[in-house]
């Protein structure tokens, strides 16, 4: 689980949406490298599945049910965080469709969870993390943060809004102890991933995953703990001069734009 046990020994990392697919590959990540770990998750199971992961390997972990996009829990989630030196704002939520098809209702629900949970995270977080002394902020962006993406209207509207984000808040705390990035996956095997093409291409999933990876220039898709090591290396003190920059992580995707 990990390269370096003791990096963040001592410091207590948060992760929104931790019980599942990227999230958990971070969680799991900062956990093996000497972090306590809370899991923010709207529901509890999938947290507790990956908390247990975490204690069985010799680690922290505790889960705190909120859903990122509701303003109440996410106060009282935060409430009851005591110290925090690292936070990732990893949680969203994937829309398929140009801005002909896409209704308002998906707008809405995608604002909600990729940009309004992201702002939750930082509002609530930033007074923990400067009460503690400092402490870094990953933000999960995308490629189509950058890229115009075929399809992916509201999601790239809301990646753009997650990495403007991370350059406003590196600007305003780079001088109190807080650095922000943002990483930019392109197409990640992970879960949610397996269930599109399950929904979408019954009995073609093999097939689809195959075009899938063969879209990506270096041949295959991203995987969770790749991601995951780029977050801990920007959450570590080894990048403790990277402030306000959007990494990616994209087997050479933007190559071709």
């Amino acid at each position: 689980m990990s390269v370096a046990p003791h990096r963040f020994a001592g410091r207590t990392a948060l992760v929104t949406g931790g019980g599942s697919g990227i999230g958990r590959a971070i969680a799991l990540r900062l956990a093996g490298e000497g972090a306590e770990i809370l899991i923010l998750e709207a529901r509890a199971e999938p947290g507790e599945a990956v908390a247990t992961e975490i204690r069985e390997a010799g680690g922290r972990a505790r889960v705190i049910v909120a859903d990122v996009a509701d303003t109440d829990a996410m106060r009282v989630a935060f409430a009851g965080v005591d110290r925090l030196h690292l936070l990732v704002n990893n949680a969203g939520i994937a829309h398929v469709g140009s801005v002909l098809d896409t209704m308002p209702e998906d707008f809405d629900r995608v604002c909600a969870v990729n940009v309004k949970g992201v702002y939750h995270g930082l509002h609530f977080g930033v007074p923990k993390l400067l009460a503690s002394g400092g402490g870094a902020i990953v933000n999960l962006a995308s490629i189509a943060s950058k890229l115009g993406l075929a399809d992916r209207f509201a999601y790239g509207m809301s990646k753009g809004a997650v990495m403007t984000m991370t350059l406003s808040v590196a600007r305003d705390l780079v001088g109190r102890g807080v650095r922000c990035n943002c990483v930019c996956p392109a197409r990640v095997h992970t879960p949610f991933v397996d269930g599109f093409l399950a929904r979408n291409y019954p009995g073609r999933e093999q097939e689809m995953f195959d075009q899938l990876s063969a879209a990506q220039p270096i041949g295959r898709m991203g995987r969770p703990e790749e991601v995951a090591a780029l977050v801990a290396f920007l959450c570590s003190d080894e990048a403790a001069f990277i402030t306000g920059s959007a990494y990616d992580i994209d087997g050479g995707a933007t190559l071709l734009r």
